[in-house]
């Protein structure tokens, strides 16, 4: 057999398909056989030179093309991978991402979104469902158990202070069998909480009952002259008592303003059950009774107890406390006839680093004022004192918190308003007309009361609302602002509840705190969603919506506008800082940086106050150096919300 070499030709003839491209080559070969088989075609044998990403395709003889495979492109003899994705030759549909592969290309979805039944169709991933938020929780009754989100469908149930139980079935604790109040007061068991009220012929907060009966005067004569002061304010509805010529209670009371009458004891109190409405015929009281002799102090029977236990006789070593003579603690108190001396409160607990050596006596402050005048209020509202207090939310009660210049006059706090049935988070105070309003996350309400003696709580926002958390008021408008963390929105009315608007319902997760300047016209609020908290602000009419802090931050849950400094600072319980910004969100700075847990703030002067859960409290810290200045711990210990200033006079300016 004779094998004659004579021409190889290749043709390059270009073909363009959808998804590549072919280049036939023709390889021609001629033989001079004597009597050999039939060539066996490349195709067939292997021996064909097409690249292994292409396909051979046979001719006559030994004739073959090579076709470069459907994603490649090339000669056939050299075929490259077509990249779908950079040509735009793929039918990836919205939300989702194109991904080149070898000869080919797959679809995937962009973060957050998840392939529908169809498999090709990018969905959102619809957020897990929070059984606190969409009530399909098993816990008790709110105002009773607090569900606690774990994320996801995790959740746990928590009884509220003052009930015990699962969480899931929660049973009001009866505080009163504790013996908690002062041997002179009467204790009130309430769901969740109690309270102590002085009996007749004393005063106080009911957990410390100091007789009336001081300086010559009888308890109706400087009843009667409080009131007298007081009714001198316009608007004042305070009522005045009336006394006979001997200065005793006269036993029919009735109110001026109201025409509501009442039977009185010896005391001025009320005898339950006399009351009538306006317009009826007065209730007939017969004399008043008699009032109960003064009960034994706190010092007086722990003195009696002691005494009893010695025999009668103590030793020269042996302490017994010392009383005055309306059975309070004398302030400096010493151990039996020796040197070893020391200061005590009003309730008799030494005074930390008041010991003094042998030889001294400490000076000791008397820590008991001598009895005031105060009048008996009707029906639900405590006056508070002018000046400068704060107003704290605590649960089913509305606080009061009396400043000294800044500092906190912790004797003197009282509860101002007892909301049965309430959780109370936000607060903030219209100085114009002297109301206090709040918002109730277990009765989904916003409500207000007057400051003034008698005033009766009003619900102003009863529908509509899930979670009404921080709460802001606009005295110069005569508007409110609040924040709705079950609907995630932000809404605005008139302080009566009229021209309610909704003006951010987009981009919240978890708003909560919320505040004004109305001097400029800003509106200002965080959201501390967990995975991206932010400050924002805005017009009060809702236009202008700008994120101004979203970096460095973690649950910033307190928010308040500083007039004096121009100021907006917040309190952030994740990273435990307390900092402040120009309106503008610059010039950012750091006042304190170990916080414990705070929930809300409030500016005033010189110092920032703040509610922290940790301590159950209301902190205070000075504005210049950052440091801790002072804390009140109320002695009905749960966690504190919303915190506001009230000011004896109305700021003023230009809208």
């Amino acid at each position: 057999m004779t094998l004659e070499y004579v021409k190889w030709t290749k043709s390059n003839q270009h073909k363009l398909s959808d998804q590549s491209h072919s280049v036939p080559s023709s390889v021609s070969h001629t033989y001079t056989v004597d009597s050999a088989p039939a060539p066996v075609n490349p195709c067939y044998d292997g021996s064909h030179t097409c690249d292994t990403t292409a396909r051979c395709r046979p001719g006559t003889g030994v004739d073959y093309t090579c076709e470069c495979a459907p994603g490649f492109h090339g000669d056939g003899r050299s075929c490259a991978d077509v990249n779908e994705c950079a040509t735009g030759f793929h039918h990836c549909g919205p939300n989702s991402v194109c991904i080149n592969m070898p000869g080919s290309y797959k679809c995937g979805c962009r973060s957050g979104y998840e392939f529908a039944d169809d498999q090709h169709t990018c969905i959102l991933i619809a957020p897990p469902s929070n059984p606190c938020l969409d009530g399909s929780h098993t816990c008790a009754p709110e105002g009773q158990a607090e569900c606690i989100h774990h994320g996801g469908s995790s959740f746990s149930c928590a009884c509220l202070p003052g009930f015990v139980g699962t969480g899931h079935q929660c049973f009001d604790v009866d505080e009163c069998v504790e013996n908690r109040c002062h041997e002179a007061a009467t204790c009130y068991n309430t769901p969740g909480s109690f309270s102590c009220r002085c009996q007749p012929g004393f005063h106080g907060d009911g957990f410390h009952c100091t007789s009336d009966s001081v300086s010559g005067l009888k308890p109706c004569e400087y009843q009667q002259r409080y009131a007298q002061a007081q009714h001198a304010h316009p608007g004042s509805r305070i009522h005045i008592p009336q006394c006979d010529d001997q200065g005793n209670f006269v036993s029919l009371q009735c109110h001026g303003s109201t025409g509501f009458c009442w039977c009185v004891d010896q005391n001025g109190h009320e005898v339950p059950g006399t009351q009538t409405p306006p317009g009826s015929t007065p209730p007939h009281c017969g004399p008043p009774s008699e009032p109960t002799q003064r009960p034994r102090t706190v010092c007086e029977r722990w003195r009696e107890s002691l005494l009893e236990h010695y025999g009668g006789t103590p030793r020269d070593d042996q302490y017994v406390p010392q009383c005055d003579d309306l059975g309070r603690f004398i302030p400096l108190q010493c151990h039996g006839n020796s040197d070893f001396c020391w200061c005590v409160d009003k309730d008799g607990r030494e005074l930390k680093g008041t010991r003094s050596k042998p030889g001294t006596k400490p000076a000791c402050i008397p820590t008991v004022a001598p009895p005031t005048v105060r009048p008996t209020p009707r029906p639900d509202v405590t006056p508070p004192s002018v000046g400068t207090f704060l107003l704290y939310a605590q649960g089913q009660q509305i606080g009061h918190l009396p400043l000294n210049g800044s500092r906190l006059q912790k004797d003197a706090a009282k509860t101002l308003l007892s909301l049965h049935g309430s959780i109370v988070v936000g607060i903030d105070y219209d100085c114009l007309e002297r109301m206090v309003y709040w918002t109730d996350v277990a009765g989904r309400t916003i409500s207000r009361a007057s400051l003034e003696a008698g005033a009766e709580p009003e619900t102003i926002i009863m529908s509509g609302l899930i979670s009404p958390e921080g709460l802001a008021i606009d005295h110069f408008r005569r508007t409110m602002y609040w924040t709705d963390s079950g609907l995630d929105k932000i809404e605005r009315s008139g302080l009566d509840g009229s021209e309610r608007k909704v003006l951010f319902h987009t981009d919240l997760v978890n708003p909560r705190a919320i505040t004004v300047d109305p001097i400029r016209g800003n509106l200002y609020w965080t959201d501390w969603n967990r995975e991206a908290p932010k400050i924002e602000a805005s017009s009060l009419d809702g236009e202008n919506r700008r994120i101004l802090i979203n970096k460095d931050i973690g649950l910033p849950n307190g928010l308040t506008f500083d007039p004096f400094s121009k100021l907006l600072c917040w309190a952030d319980a994740g990273t435990k800082k307390l900092e402040c910004t120009l309106p503008d969100g610059t010039g950012r700075r750091v006042i304190q940086n170990h916080l414990n847990y705070p929930f809300s703030i409030v500016s005033y002067a010189d110092h920032f106050y703040h509610t922290d859960w940790r301590r159950d409290g209301v902190i205070s810290v000075n504005k210049d150096s950052g440091q801790f200045i002072d804390e009140y711990l109320p002695e009905q210990r749960s966690h504190l919300y919303g915190i506001t200033v009230v000011y004896p006079y109305c700021p003023t300016g230009r809208k």
